[in-house]
């Protein structure tokens, strides 16, 4: 499971009853649910959380980088809980399904100095597309 809720609490982010359930809905490992799947996952816990609550609280979450939007071209963004553990992303390109995945090595050394073109690089996202089983 992700910590978000318990670095949630320690960052004494005020958490109401509709915030709490939209945390929950997101803390796990390979969580990387659309807006509307949060939405759909939230209201089944506590029925009267609007969208626009949801859309809302995600907002904040990447704001304070407790979450991360994960883009995936022609598909709704995702929000991914593990926003403090470096890891890269394997999407089906088929069902858009996406996992963590965590390769060893160091991408960003991996870069060589010539290719960085000045650059003061601090970050590499990484995302791997192929074919989940389920849609082999």
């Amino acid at each position: 499971m992700s910590d978000l809720l318990q670095r949630l609490r320690d960052r004494g982010w005020r958490l109401t009853s509709q915030r709490r359930v939209v945390a929950e809905v997101l803390d796990g490992d390979h969580v990387h649910l659309t807006a509307d799947e949060v939405h759909l996952r939230a209201a089944a816990r506590l029925p009267e959380i609007s969208r626009a609550t949801v859309y809302n609280t995600l907002g904040e979450l990447v704001t304070l980088g407790e979450v991360v939007e994960v883009s995936s071209v022609g598909r709704a963004k995702r929000y991914d809980p593990n926003a403090h553990r470096p890891h890269h992303h394997l999407v089906c390109s088929v069902c858009g399904t996406v996992r963590d995945v965590h390769p060893a090595g160091n991408a960003l050394g991996d870069l060589p100095v010539a290719e960085r073109y000045g650059y003061a690089v601090g970050a590499v996202e990484i995302t791997y597309r192929g074919v989940c089983p389920s849609c082999a």
